[in-house]
């Protein structure tokens, strides 16, 4: 009986300890455990997500929007959605619709910020073009900003151009880009995007280096009519098949580039409809823009490396 009792001892210590070292398994694989030393294993290039670059008219941007704080609460949304994005249609006479806009968006603890263009157009209602991003993600090269010359008088309102760089990948290895900013006169669409030809050409070739120009903003042409700048060689337009405007009747938006240089582009992207997406109907989506934001994807390393195993975006 001894032996048997100290057999069934000897049994009942074993499986304490097994039970033991699984339960000390099981907890190391919990959520708020040690981390692993980050010193110990490389860091994983494609943990960088891609970016998402936007355009969007936000139609008579000035203060009378500012007042109506539940369009402002979807404008501020929507701009959270993008690392960058590229506004037409500012029309105010003050300076503060841009930074108090920000502020609204930053107030959940983002860190936006933006770059503003002059006033621009023959008659009296000016506007100015707008790039609003995300610091945590983008920088911006304040210096390069300009105004395309336009001698000629061929724009009503001439392209603003900036130039940005992704954070996070190293020096040498991360995307950099120029976005180039239009909002083309509706009865001289035609005229103005044969013109947006040249100025391309011209922003490619402007001495900066930099060999992906993004051409995005409200074009008044939808893919078929894109003139002599859908004729560029390598020209790629994001936006096709879809409408863009609140109405859902025209293509009025869009995003473009040579396909050639800018091999960082991963074929994702989309029209942000605010009437599906806000469950609005379509007066009150009216008040908030009768465009929809589009946006496309990009690497953030130039040359388009690491897009194997990207996250999946939900937009």
């Amino acid at each position: 009986m001894r032996a048997l009792a100290r057999l069934l001892a000897a049994l009942m210590l074993l499986v304490i300890l097994f039970v033991g070292c699984e339960l000390q398994l099981a907890d190391s694989q919990q959520p708020g455990s040690p981390a692993p030393d980050p010193a110990a294993a490389p860091v994983d290039p494609s943990k960088v997500p891609p970016i998402h670059i936007a355009s969007f008219n936000i139609q008579v941007f000035g203060t009378s929007k500012l007042r109506k704080r539940p369009v402002m609460n979807i404008l501020a949304e929507v701009a959270r959605r993008f690392d960058v994005m590229a506004i037409q249609e500012v029309r105010a006479k003050d300076d503060h619709v841009v930074p108090t806009f920000v502020e609204l968006i930053n107030s959940t603890g983002r860190k936006y910020d933006f770059v503003i263009g002059p006033r621009l157009g023959r008659t009296s209602s000016k506007e100015q073009y707008a790039f609003i991003f995300d610091t945590a993600r983008i920088e911006v090269d304040r210096s390069s900003m300009y105004t395309v010359a336009d001698p000629q008088d061929r724009f009503q309102r001439e392209p603003t151009v900036v130039r940005f760089r992704v954070r996070g990948p190293a020096d040498g290895q991360a995307f950099t880009f120029t976005l180039a900013d239009i909002h083309t006169e509706p009865d001289e669409a035609r005229k103005e995007m044969d013109a947006l030809a040249d100025v391309f050409v011209g922003i490619q070739n402007n001495g900066s280096g930099e060999d992906d120009v993004i051409l995005l903003g409200d074009l008044n042409s939808d893919e078929y009519h894109l003139g002599r700048m859908g004729q560029l060689p390598g020209i790629q337009h994001v936006v096709t098949g879809v409408t863009t405007n609140t109405r859902r009747t025209h293509m009025y938006d869009n995003i473009m580039f040579d396909r050639r240089p800018t091999v960082e582009y991963t074929g994702r992207w989309g029209v942000l409809d605010l009437r599906n997406e806000y469950l609005l109907p379509l007066d009150q989506a009216l008040e908030v823009s009768d465009h929809f934001p589009v946006w496309a994807e990009f690497s953030a390393y130039e040359g388009g490396a690491a897009l194997a195993g990207r996250p999946a975006v939900a937009r």
